[in-house]
C-alpha cells in the first residue's frame, strides 16, 4: 500500500482539512471528534496530537481501533487502524512536526501526547478511482 501510494491520495492527505477521529468507548459507543490527522509516509503511519486525558486517549487505552475520516465536496477518504498513545519526546515532537507541515505549528503544552496510528487499509470515495473513460 505505502510503496504504491497514488499522488492524487497523498495530495489529499497533505491539503488542509479538519477530520473526524472515531475511537470506540469502553460500553461500545463511538465517540466521534474533529482532530487534525497527519499522515507520515516515512514512518508508514499517521499522527493526531491530543491532551493526556481527552476521552480518545481514554477509549484507546481499552481498545485501539479507531478511523480518521475526511471530507472534501466529492472528495473523501477513511484511514482505518489501531492507535497507540505515545508520550515518549520523540514520538510527540515527530508527531507535533507532521502536524505542523499540513496545519500549523502547535502551541506548546506539556500535557501533549501523540497518538500513532497504525494504518491497516485506506478507503476512498470514487472521485479517487482511476478513469475508466476511454
Amino acid at each position: 500500500m505505502w510503496d504504491a501510494f497514488p499522488q492524487e491520495l497523498l495530495d489529499f492527505w497533505t491539503e488542509r482539512h479538519l477530520c473526524t477521529l472515531t475511537t470506540l468507548r469502553a460500553d461500545g459507543r463511538p465517540h466521534v471528534v474533529p482532530v487534525g490527522v497527519a499522515l507520515d509516509p516515512e514512518e508508514r503511519c499517521a499522527w493526531v496530537i491530543t491532551f493526556d486525558s481527552s476521552q480518545k486517549v481514554r477509549n484507546l487505552a481499552h481498545s485501539g481501533m479507531l478511523a480518521a475520516c475526511q471530507v472534501d465536496g466529492r472528495r473523501w477518504s477513511t484511514i482505518e487502524g489501531t492507535g497507540a498513545v505515545l508520550t515518549d519526546e520523540t514520538s510527540v515532537r515527530r508527531a507535533e512536526e507532521r502536524y505542523a507541515s499540513r496545519y500549523r505549528t502547535p502551541q506548546p503544552n506539556p500535557r501533549r501526547v501523540a497518538v500513532r496510528i497504525e494504518v491497516e487499509r485506506f478507503l476512498v470515495s470514487a472521485a479517487f478511482a482511476p478513469s475508466t473513460a476511454g
